[in-house]
């Protein structure tokens, strides 16, 4: 029973992939539309091979909820390394001057929110990181991946090791991650975040669930800065 129920998640998993790059490339959409909003600013960092329209139901939650939603159409689908990617995030909160930001990921994203706030010029700029199924330790299913851009998530990359021996900003992570994840079987939790394990399954349809949406919102709540004076 639990095979099956793994494999039926699986299953929906893929398909909302299907339906959401579909969707994606079809609509294209405006990067500015959710630029309106008095709370504080959204940076979405998406998964490897995920343009930021993936990201759409998380998008339209937080602006609804007053948030300025800002894509970084950059990183385009997000092929390329943590620290590159990184960089491009950096230069576009620098070019806006954006300030107490909120960083919302999904999956690789994660690691380069987590990347973006190590830099010296960037770290100052981001507030809080709010993470869903991020692969912080890595996959070890990575180590078998043909494409060196999958094998960047082994747990023995150079980058992704260096990132989780770094516990400095982890107070300020949320990582939201569900049961049972095809892609990272090891899990998301992260040492000294604010780990948030819901009863979900997948590695990418959590992203329109209506728990994981509240989980971000609580986790936004709870890291609000504190009031002037």
């Amino acid at each position: 029973m639990r095979l099956l129920k793994r494999g039926w998640a699986w299953g929906l998993d893929y398909a909302y992939v299907g339906f959401w790059q579909a969707r994606g490339f079809i609509f294209r959409g405006d990067a500015g539309s959710q630029l309106s909003g008095d709370k504080a600013p959204v940076v979405l960092l998406p998964g490897i091979y995920e343009p930021w329209q993936f990201m759409h139901p998380v998008a339209s939650h937080l602006h609804a909820n007053g948030h300025p939603v800002h894509a970084v159409t950059a990183l385009g689908y997000n092929r390329g390394t943590v620290p590159a990617m990184a960089e491009l995030v950096a230069q576009y909160l620098r070019e806006r001057d954006l300030r107490n930001v909120i960083l919302v990921a999904h999956s690789k994203g994660g690691l380069i929110g987590k990347y973006v706030m190590t830099l010296p010029e960037s770290a100052p700029r981001v507030h809080q990181l709010v993470a869903v199924n991020s692969p912080f330790s890595g996959s070890v299913y990575a180590m078998f991946a043909f494409l060196p851009s999958l094998r960047a998530f082994s747990p023995r990359n150079r980058t992704l090791n260096a990132l989780r021996a770094n516990l400095a900003v982890n107070s300020r992570i949320t990582s939201i991650y569900g049961t049972f994840d095809p892609h990272i079987p090891g899990g998301s939790e992260l040492v000294g975040a604010t780990n948030v394990r819901l009863d979900i399954m997948g590695h990418f349809r959590p992203l329109g669930d209506k728990r994981v949406l509240d989980a971000v919102d609580t986790a936004i709540a709870a890291h609000a800065p504190e009031p002037a004076g």
